[in-house]
């Protein structure tokens, strides 16, 4: 992107699973340890979705309490994103339930599947829609339920994972002067296989041997993930700061997606910032995919560590293999 857009991030909001399931709790079933987890990933628990709290409806409470946030009703709302790679059904989009959820009409509702990268993705979106003047208030949602595609024996994966949503109300400025002031989106499909779930869509429809082959789980290549997210991060750090002209020491909050706190820790040292200007919740809630960076950011503005003026940048990478960042002032 190489003109600011203007626009304000209104509102936000989250919701979470009650259940709470720590790493303790692995060590019952795997051959793990809550030390071995914690050195690894800097996960010490995440949260598990029961019966009646889908996407969707994570989707529709992290939505409500956006739009309370914002002082908006539903039928201020013009349109909803959802970013999701673990959706209420194949298809119809999991917004469409959100949209039903909240008692809204009409509205577009649509998914965005980026992966980890998709609340970002989605903010750009709505900024260029917005900018364009073809809608005023975007409903965007990031929502998760990651457990649930999760391969409870595979060690590897399952520590990682949670649920959860997140989202926010986009809105044009208004003269307030917040800005979406830069954006980088990418992707390299050549590696979608280093992160992804194989069976259950036209390339290997789901059956028995399917099934049985547990392909309709998440599967990754751990070290490799790990390495291309450090790379990219790298570039699009580097990318961010010499088109913008922003030095590390101007951006109030890192808003970084939840994957792993060795990553989210080489960030840190990569800008030169200290510890309390970068957001980490990776500890409390795992890997919640599109929904880290919306829940990020909405505790960092209830917990007044955000404020108007500010520079927010969020980055994130996600299978695909995408990988995107956002620099926000708010």
């Amino acid at each position: 992107m190489s003109k600011p857009i203007s626009l304000k991030i209104a509102g936000t909001g989250r919701a979470l699973p009650r259940r709470v399931m720590t790493n303790k709790d692995f060590e019952q079933f795997l051959d793990t340890s809550d030390e071995w987890i914690r050195a690894r990933t800097g996960i010490h628990e995440r949260r598990v979705a029961g019966d009646g709290e889908t996407t969707a409806q994570l989707g529709v409470e992290a939505g409500r309490a956006a739009m309370a946030d914002a002082g908006c009703r539903p039928e201020d709302i013009d349109m909803i994103i959802c970013a999701t790679i673990s959706p209420e059904v194949p298809f119809p989009a999991t917004a469409c339930f959100i949209q039903d959820g909240l008692g809204m009409k009409n509205i577009p509702a649509f998914d965005v599947s980026a992966a980890c990268s998709g609340f970002i993705y989605g903010l750009v979106v709505a900024g260029g829609l917005i900018h364009a003047g073809l809608y005023r208030r975007v409903l965007l949602i990031g929502s998760e339920n990651m457990t649930r595609v999760c391969d409870f024996k595979d060690r590897g994966s399952c520590i990682l994972f949670g649920d959860g949503a997140g989202a926010a109300v986009i809105t044009p400025a208004n003269g307030s002067g917040s800005q979406l002031l830069h954006s980088l989106l990418h992707c390299d499909g050549s590696e979608v296989e280093m992160l992804w779930i194989p069976a259950g869509g036209a390339r290997q429809p789901t059956s028995i041997e399917t099934a049985q082959q547990k392909l309709h789980y998440v599967q990754m290549k751990g070290r490799e993930v790990f390495k291309f997210a450090v790379k990219k991060m790298e570039q699009v750090i580097e990318k961010t700061l010499c088109e913008t002209g922003v030095r590390p020491e101007q951006i109030k909050l890192l808003i970084p997606h939840q994957s792993n706190l060795r990553i989210i820790e080489f960030m840190r040292e990569r800008m030169g910032l200290p510890k309390d200007r970068v957001y980490v919740n990776i500890d409390r809630f795992g890997n919640t995919s599109a929904a880290s960076i919306p829940i990020a950011l909405d505790e960092a503005r209830r917990n007044g560590q955000i404020v108007p003026g500010d520079l927010i940048l969020f980055l994130a990478v996600g299978a695909g293999m995408t990988w995107a960042s956002a620099l926000v002032r708010y």
